[in-house]
Order: structure tokens, then C-alpha cells, then sequence
């Protein structure tokens, strides 16, 4: 009977637990009350439009980037901090810090899925976005995608410059990998961070690829900068078209004036002229200057020709396959391999290895090496020797080739 509880000490329980769920439930309720006192819904609003805007262009420019169909939605506003936001994601995430260095004051930080950048960098380099499970998140990949960023952020900075009506620009982004189980100290990644911040969710897809989401982070007072700077902007516009109305009726007033101060004549103060031959009969005429307004309407659009608009084609395939600007990618690092060749061994035979051990390749002795970039073949050549280094003299570009309907191959050349 000792081991047993006294009525006391259950009760005593049951307050705890109360007392729990209710600061539970005021931390949430405070929470709440700050989101709302925090972030107006006109400034969520504001941002909203301000993220579609930018994001829109955005997904223009990645789409050149990635050759596929690239659609980003509508934007999701809400107020979060970190603690909330790394309950979210299991995986990690790779983090773009965008600062501005002209037009705004402020950064924001670009939250991407490791396997979508994956995608979109395998797209970069001319693949196919597929094989990228066996593939680690390395230099290569935060560099290709710190480059698509500044393309991207680049053009939706063209596009706030056209919008607050100055000039914006930005900094190299930075990229890092971020894994969302571990403690992280969110001033390697910016130092907004650490306290509460806007958080602007879209839904991205990449062709068949991709279905996924964007993320981007904004500071409190980075976000209401911005609400200004949208204020100040559609203020602006709006009394631009208030005095061009203004200037367009103007000439509509000038006409009513004239009109109002015309001399107004009844038709009982005009005499009409006494026909000089009564006796005579009137021609059948009747006058009315409507139908000579009308007539003359007629006589002057009667030797108009008129004929059918003709538009040229659009070939929505032949714009489709236009050559892409490469040039946005030429500062992106590829990796270069050199392979002597290949050969397959069991467990066994590779723990049996030791110093002296002998691997017999598949090429043979003189035949040509292949070099690879990002893994896959793209010349071929023979091994030299410069200042006591070894070098490369390339012999053979390897074509493309792709399989026609019977599955043969066909060089794409």
C-alpha cells in the first residue's frame, strides 16, 4: 500500500499538468497576438505581391537555365523563427544568402531541398536531372547553384527597380548546406535569423522533375522597408494617373463651357422667309441636316479599301528550341576526369589487396584514354608529359548521339 499514490499527491499531479497546458496554451496565444501586431494583413499582402513579382521573373530566367518548364505559384506570408521552421524539414536544405548592396538595405535567404538543387545543377550541365540519388551535395553543386540564384535574384532585382522605381542590385550570393536535425548556428547563415522572421513559401515545379517548395526568409525590418518602399511606389503611380485623367478632361470641360455660353435661339424668334412665288409648286425636299452629316459620312469612307488582317505564324516549337545564352553559365566549375580505364573485383579480391598487387584494366596498352566531364565522356585522347607533369593532348570529340524511333543511333550533329 506504500507504493501507492494519496489522494494529495494525484491532485497535486493533475495541477501540474494543468499549469502546463495552460502556459502552453498562452506561448501560443502570445505567439499569435505578435503575428497579428507584427505583420499587418496589408503588409502581408504587400510582400506577397512584391515575392510574385519577383519570383515570376525569377522563374523566367531559371528556365533558361534548366531548358524545362518551370512554374512557381502564388506565395504563402507567415511569421516564423527558427525553431519553428527546422521542425518542418527532416532533410537537409541548402541556404542562398541574398544581400542587397544598391536600392535596399537589407538580405534575405533563399531555402532550397538538397535534392532540388541537385536537379536543377545536374540541369545546368546538360543532363537529364535523373541520376542524382547516388550523388553527393558537394562544391561543385553550391557553386552552380549559387551562380542560377544570381541569375534569378538578379532579374527579380531588375524587376523591384521597375517597381520602386530606382535602381536595385546585389551581391555574389552564398550558398550553404544546412542539416535540419543538428543544432545550427543560424549566423553562419545570417544573423536575422536568431530572432523572428517573414517567412514566403512558394510551390516550384521543374518539369516532370520537380514538385516541391522555395522558401524565402526575410527580416522584420527588411519586410516593412519593402512595404514602404510598395507604398511610396503605388502612391506615385496613382497620382501619375490621377493628373493624366485630369489633362484628359480637360478638353472635355473647355467643350461643355463653350457649349453653356453659346446663345440659346427659340424657335418662335425666327422668322421664316414668305415664298416669293406662291403660286408655284415646292420641289418635294425635305432638308435635314442629319441626313447630310450621314451622307457625308458615307462619301467619305466609300473608296476605302478594306481587306482581311494578315499575321505572321508563331511557332511556338521554333522559339522553344532557340539557341539558350550560355554565357549566364561559363563561370560555373565542371570537374575533368582522366580515366586509364576500369575493371570489376569481388570483395574478396579487393581485401586481398597489398602493396605490389597488380590491376589488369579493360583498355588496352596504347588505345586512347577518355576524358570525362561531371561523369560522362566527352573526348578522347593520349597521355603526354609537360615539365614533368602529366598532361592530356585530346584526339577526338565524342559526338552526342541519341536513339531514332527503332532504337539505332544517330548522331545529333
Amino acid at each position: 500500500m506504500s507504493d501507492m499514490l494519496s489522494q494529495e499527491e494525484i491532485n497535486a499531479l493533475l495541477n501540474g499538468l494543468e499549469e502546463e497546458n495552460s502556459s502552453d496554451a498562452a506561448d501560443t496565444e502570445a505567439h499569435t497576438n505578435t503575428s497579428t501586431t507584427v505583420l499587418s494583413e496589408d503588409e502581408k499582402d504587400a510582400i506577397g505581391e512584391i515575392s510574385n513579382i519577383s519570383m515570376g521573373t525569377a522563374a523566367t530566367t531559371l528556365f533558361t537555365l534548366v531548358n524545362n518548364k518551370v512554374v512557381i505559384t502564388t506565395p504563402q506570408v507567415s511569421l516564423s523563427s527558427w525553431k519553428e521552421f527546422s521542425k518542418m524539414f527532416v532533410k537537409p536544405l541548402v541556404a542562398i544568402q541574398i544581400i542587397y548592396k544598391e536600392g535596399l538595405d537589407g538580405s534575405n535567404v533563399l531555402m532550397l531541398k538538397e535534392k532540388d538543387v541537385k536537379i536543377i545543377t545536374d540541369l545546368m550541365m546538360g543532363g537529364d536531372g535523373s541520376n542524382i540519388d547516388d550523388t553527393e551535395l558537394s562544391d561543385l553543386h553550391l557553386s552552380a547553384i549559387s551562380e542560377a540564384m544570381n541569375q534569378m535574384i538578379g532579374s527579380s532585382a531588375t524587376s523591384m527597380s521597375s517597381m520602386f522605381k530606382k535602381k536595385i542590385d546585389i551581391n555574389p550570393p552564398i550558398s550553404n548546406l544546412v542539416n535540419m536535425q543538428e543544432e545550427v548556428d543560424t549566423s553562419d547563415i545570417a544573423e536575422f535569423l536568431s530572432d523572428e522572421f517573414i517567412l514566403v513559401s512558394f510551390r516550384m515545379q521543374i518539369g516532370d522533375l520537380v514538385d516541391s517548395q522555395i522558401m524565402q526568409l526575410y527580416p522584420l525590418n527588411f519586410a516593412k522597408d519593402l512595404f514602404d518602399s510598395f507604398t511610396n511606389a503605388k502612391s506615385e503611380e496613382q497620382a501619375e494617373s490621377a493628373e493624366k485623367s485630369e489633362e484628359v478632361s480637360a478638353p472635355e470641360q473647355v467643350q461643355q463651357t463653350m457649349q453653356q455660353a453659346a446663345p440659346t435661339v427659340s424657335n418662335e424668334t425666327v422668322q421664316q422667309p414668305q415664298n416669293p412665288y406662291p403660286n408655284a409648286q415646292s420641289p418635294n425636299f425635305n432638308f435635314n441636316p442629319s441626313n447630310m452629316g450621314m451622307g457625308y459620312e458615307q462619301d467619305r469612307f466609300r473608296n476605302v479599301e478594306v481587306q482581311n488582317a494578315q499575321f505572321q505564324n508563331f511557332d511556338v516549337g521554333a522559339v522553344m528550341q532557340q539557341k539558350e545564352n550560355i554565357g549566364l553559365i561559363m563561370d560555373v566549375p565542371l570537374e575533368v576526369t582522366v580515366e586509364l580505364g576500369r575493371t570489376k573485383k569481388s570483395i574478396k579480391e579487393i581485401l586481398e589487396f597489398s602493396p605490389g598487387t597488380i590491376l589488369e584494366l579493360n583498355k588496352l596498352a596504347g588505345e586512347p584514354i577518355d576524358v570525362l566531364v561531371n561523369g560522362k565522356m566527352v573526348a578522347k585522347g593520349e597521355v603526354v608529359v609537360i615539365d614533368e607533369n602529366f598532361g592530356i593532348r585530346i584526339n577526338e570529340i565524342i559526338k552526342p548521339v541519341k536513339l531514332d524511333f527503332y532504337g539505332s543511333e544517330q548522331s545529333t550533329l
